[in-house]
């Protein structure tokens, strides 16, 4: 949605209103994840995709008859591989898609950021007509739809921004899952106490703050700028800490471990690496992104480095539990051993820790699936 509201706020500029499809659920080889949106303004122009092409036609229908009506719809889509192939997909699948008259205020607020703390993640949970498919795919004939609900913004931390499903429990259960979804930063459908609720997630731009200047940290900025992180680069030396030396950083701070973070507002959302293999800078920087929660912490250091300083670790404060979070030595272990092996490794682990990856190899996590499938 985010990436289609320049779009809506020119048509609404115009005096247009549109209404939306978005992808509830997939089933198969579907085209388009959840999540994926189709907008229709009222005198016909389209943005975006629901199918990559395949009903995109008939969601534009459907977008004019909830005009009509009033009402909002989750209709189930089954795309052949035939259809698919027709518009230049690789294979086909089932979509529910939710059609709506107009696109809900609440979910541009979201997708613009401007609901809940700055900075910070949100979903936005639409509860789903009461007629729509049901969670388990089968056939499915649409009924008439309701009138749209209002969604339920959501913060990362799992608090209820605005909305209620009118219930304490189910309030408790909604917010739940959607702490879990946007921690995944995917949209989602969940069943509630019998109802379901698409989780439309607005996650903040992951950040990874590499602390210490140094070689490795060079390549490292390139891997998750390339994955789409925001990194920022953390060192006391002015002379290591250069737009020359990193000219794809979004931010250098110069200063100690905890001026920085405190500037650079570091958190939950925050991946932190520390790379400069000195005590009295890293250490400092390993008791502070601890406290501060966030999702990876690692260090560079021998096995031996890593014994030594969680004992000075545990003097300084941190619990066992805290200790036992320290990704040390940082990294999946991938046999290499120059610079930019090395921060492809810290990559890897930082993508398998924010995905709830192994870092085991594929082969054999698939036959772990393949041994419970049977």
């Amino acid at each position: 949605m985010r990436d289609l509201l320049e779009t809506l706020d020119a048509w609404r500029a115009e005096g247009r209103d549109a209404g939306r499809a978005v992808v509830v659920r997939t089933f198969g080889s579907a085209p388009r994840p959840e999540g994926a949106v189709l907008l229709v303004a009222d005198d016909g122009r389209l943005m975006g995709s629901v199918s990559g092409g395949c009903v995109e036609g008939a969601a534009a229908e459907e977008i004019e008859r909830a005009r009509r009506t009033g009402n909002a719809r989750v209709i189930r889509y089954g795309i052949s591989d035939e259809e698919a192939w027709d518009v230049g997909l690789a294979c086909g699948g089932t979509i529910d898609v939710l059609v709506e008259p107009r696109v809900p205020a609440t979910v541009t607020a979201a997708a613009a950021g401007s609901l809940g703390p700055r900075g910070r993640s949100v979903a936005a949970a639409t509860p789903l007509p009461t007629d729509a498919p049901p969670a388990e795919f089968g056939a499915y004939s649409p009924g008439d739809g309701e009138p749209p609900a209002t969604p339920i913004v959501i913060g990362a931390g799992g608090e209820l921004l605005e909305g209620t499903t009118g219930d304490p429990a189910s309030d408790a259960g909604l917010a739940a899952a959607a702490a879990r979804i946007l921690d995944d930063g995917r949209s989602k459908t969940v069943e509630i106490a019998g109802r379901s609720y698409f989780v439309e997630t607005f996650p903040v731009r992951p950040r990874i703050v590499v602390v210490g200047a140094v070689e490795v940290a060079r390549s490292l900025v390139r891997y998750a700028r390339e994955l789409g992180y925001e990194v920022a680069v953390v060192d006391g030396r002015a002379s290591f800490a250069t737009p020359e030396r990193f000219p794809d950083v979004d931010r250098i701070v110069v200063a100690w471990p905890d001026e920085a973070f405190a500037t650079l507002d570091v958190g939950p959302n925050d991946a932190v690496a520390i790379l400069s293999h000195d005590p009295k800078f890293d250490e400092p920087a390993i008791v502070e992104a601890t406290r501060r929660g966030c999702r990876y912490v690692g260090a560079v250091g021998s096995r031996k480095t890593q014994a030594d300083r969680k004992v000075r670790l545990a003097e300084a404060g941190l619990t066992p539990d805290e200790v036992g979070r320290l990704r040390g030595p940082i990294g999946l272990d991938l046999g290499g051993r120059d610079p930019a092996e090395t921060a492809l490794a810290i990559m890897a682990e930082i993508v398998a820790a924010r995905r709830g990856g192994s870092g085991a190899p594929m082969r054999e996590r698939l036959a772990a699936e393949l041994a419970s499938a049977s």
